[in-house]
């Protein structure tokens, strides 16, 4: 049992106890241990690292949260690791594993099972001392390595070495720039029937590593061909007659997947969900007396333990299907991978494979609706399915208008007048112009008059649009129902508490959007009810970018989240999830949380220039990994609908009074 925690020790963050879980994982990866017991932690740390809860201070409260992947041997060492700082378990392994190994991890094509035959055979145990035998020839020494495992090896070290400063994953915008150009460039090869994303990229995770890129073709060593031939490859990792994978310079790992015609359901499914995702449709199909893989579904027996099953005659006329039995046989202990420990294919008939034209095919097959990309985490997705639960998600096309945007008044690129017919022409009903308000000089905030010329010069936009309309001379992109440019701000909330503007002049705005850029230092109860007096005026109706988070970039402001959730949930207060790649913030976790607490959001851009209304799509998706559905979203409402909602604020927080 964990000693009580200690009142004066610094609390370890969510971060800190992820780092160290993670740390565990490697090192049990390194001693060898059962592969079960290493993804446990690996999954336990991503877990943490992802709850928008704080697990050390509820282990402090004595209230331990319920945390998918966290069992009572992980509780404990959280507990031992909150009450201490440390953790007797980690100690005793780094003991046991020297620190240099783990970093060895860090050289692509580098598992921990050749980094401890490595170790235990030539005692080498630094990056360097693995350079110099690779160097020196020595590795092919040890059996089953060979010349070209050192000459990967040190492929690997030297792409390390180059790669030092790179961030370890791609914001979204970067991803995406990669994405199109590599479609683009690839479409029209000859007999390529469509070529697409897969992956993180696809499901809209907030950073993307790999690159995958699913393709159709009637000839595919013509499209490998052309892939591992573009302008910009850094070196080409491997190539075979239906995969391919490239490094580009400065850039990210490609891996380019053929499929056969008529089999994309699985492929799709396969290459998109998360390992956890893929692992339960694999139960699934486990229990139903198949082996799922991208190639598909394929007939298994309940018992037989007969690995030269892959060698049989049946299987010399199927190569695919011959592979897939040696997959199916040699990872049946392995529970990433099938988790069926003793099925392997039937011995009495013909092996049956079954493929499927479309995703919704595929997952029908096992008796599943069709499950949005974005849920494929192993978040709760497959028993809402059961349930017939799965979230109508938000589209970008549900979004009528934008509550967030900068012109060049204050930090941003474009004047007003371009900012808003961009966003007419993008089909919006609406789009909120919110400068920042005067303290945050560094973003040349509007003072009062600067304020109301603002509103005079937003005036005479909107009735040019609305002439504009009435002659049928509306732009390209305009919708049907006309286009309103609405004044508002982006409030500070200053570091005593107050806010920017008087009441008087708060009134006089359309939309006000708070938020907090300075002093975010304070301390929680300070950080929290800085936050709560916005959420309480009458004239705030939305927190922008609530947690003040940069991706890779800036931690979390330290606020009490169920507090935030519980004041604007009752003075319907509206939370952000603001678009940028750079902050997608809220994050999918607390989205989903502020729903189930009854708040309402708002999807916004944040855009300083026109380019950055693509926002809007990272937003949505963003959103769409928080099962938001757009009933809850107030920038899917018509204007009427918005308008009347900003201005019953003050009547909801007076009858809270």
């Amino acid at each position: 049992m964990a000693p009580d925690p200690d009142p004066s020790r610094a609390a370890p963050t969510n971060g800190d106890l992820a780092r160290i879980f993670h740390e565990i994982g490697d090192l049990l990866e390194l001693k060898g241990e059962l592969v079960f017991k290493t993804v446990a932690y690996h999954r336990a740390a991503d877990t943490i690292d992802h709850s928008p809860i704080d697990v050390a201070a509820a282990y402090r409260q004595g209230t331990p949260p319920r945390i998918a992947g966290v069992g009572t041997a992980i509780g404990d060492k959280i507990a031992e690791i909150v009450a201490t700082g440390r953790l007797r378990f980690l100690d005793r392994l780094r003991d046991e594993v020297p620190p240099s190994l783990v970093e060895l991890l860090r050289i692509p094509g580098l598992g921990p099972r050749t980094v401890r035959l490595i170790h235990e055979t030539l005692g080498i145990a630094t990056l360097d001392e693995l350079r110099a035998a690779a160097e020196a020839g020595r590795l092919r020494t040890i059996r089953g390595l060979s010349a070209k495992t050192e000459t990967t090896i040190l492929d690997g070290i030297a792409a390390l070495a180059a790669h030092a400063d790179r961030p370890a994953r791609m914001l979204l915008g970067e991803a995406d720039e990669i994405v199109a150009r590599l479609v683009a460039a690839l479409r029209d090869t000859p007999g390529v029937a469509w070529i697409e994303p897969a992956g993180s990229y696809r499901r809209g995770r907030e950073t993307i590593g790999d690159i995958d890129l699913l393709a159709e073709t009637d000839d595919p060593e013509g499209l490998v061909e052309r892939f591992t031939s573009l302008t910009g490859i850094e070196r080409i990792i491997n190539r075979g007659n239906h995969k391919a994978a490239i490094r580009l310079v400065d850039g990210p790992q490609v891996d380019l997947m053929i499929v056969p015609p008529g089999a994309a359901g699985t492929y799709r499914i396969h290459f998109t969900g998360s390992r956890d995702h893929n692992v339960r449709l694999r139960e699934r199909a486990r229990d139903r007396g198949w082996s799922l893989s991208e190639k598909g579904f394929l007939r298994l027996a309940e018992v037989a333990e007969s690995p030269e099953m892959a060698e049989s005659p049946e299987m010399a006329e199927s190569p695919e299907m011959a592979e897939m039995a040696e997959i199916a046989v040699a990872t049946a202990d392995d529970p990433g991978a099938d988790p069926a420990p003793t099925a392997i294919l039937a011995s009495d008939a013909a092996p049956e494979l079954r493929t499927f034209l479309t995703e919704e095919a595929a997952y029908a097959f096992l008796d599943l609706p069709f499950v949005e990309p974005e849920l494929r985490e192993d978040s709760g997705e497959i028993e809402a399915a059961l349930a017939g639960r799965l979230p109508a998600l938000v589209r970008l096309a549900d979004l009528r208008g934008d509550l967030h945007s900068h012109s060049d008044w204050s930090d941003g690129v474009h004047p007003i007048e371009a900012m808003a017919d961009a966003a007419r022409r993008r089909g919006h009903a609406y789009q909120v112009l919110t400068d920042h308000s005067r303290s945050l000089a560094i973003a040349h905030g509007l003072d009062p008059d600067r304020v109301a010329l603002q509103r005079r010069v937003i005036a005479e936009l909107n009735a040019r649009y609305a002439d504009e309309e009435a002659d049928g001379r509306a732009p390209d992109g305009a919708g049907p129902d006309g286009f309103r440019l609405l004044h508002g701000c982006e409030l500070e909330i200053r570091a005593d508490g107050r806010l920017d503007y008087d009441d008087d002049l708060l009134a006089t705005f359309d939309i006000v959007v708070a938020s907090l850029h300075v002093a975010r230092r304070q301390s929680r109860a300070e950080l929290t009810a800085r936050v709560l007096a916005a959420i309480a005026s009458p004239h705030v109706d939305v927190i922008a970018h609530p947690a003040g988070r940069k991706v890779q970039g800036r931690d979390d402001l330290d606020l009490d989240w169920e507090a935030v959730f519980t004041a604007a949930a009752v003075t319907g207060t509206a939370l952000e999830i603001n678009g940028s790649d750079h902050r997608l913030d809220l994050t999918a976790e607390r989205a989903r949380l502020a729903a189930a607490a009854g708040c309402l959001l708002a999807i916004d851009s944040d855009a300083h220039r026109i380019e950055e209304f693509v926002h809007l799509r990272w937003g949505v998706g963003q959103a769409r990994r928080g099962w938001i559905e757009a009933p809850i979203v107030v920038n899917t409402w018509p204007l009427a609908d918005l308008l009347g909602w900003a201005a019953a604020k003050p009547d909801r927080v007076a009858t809270l009074g």
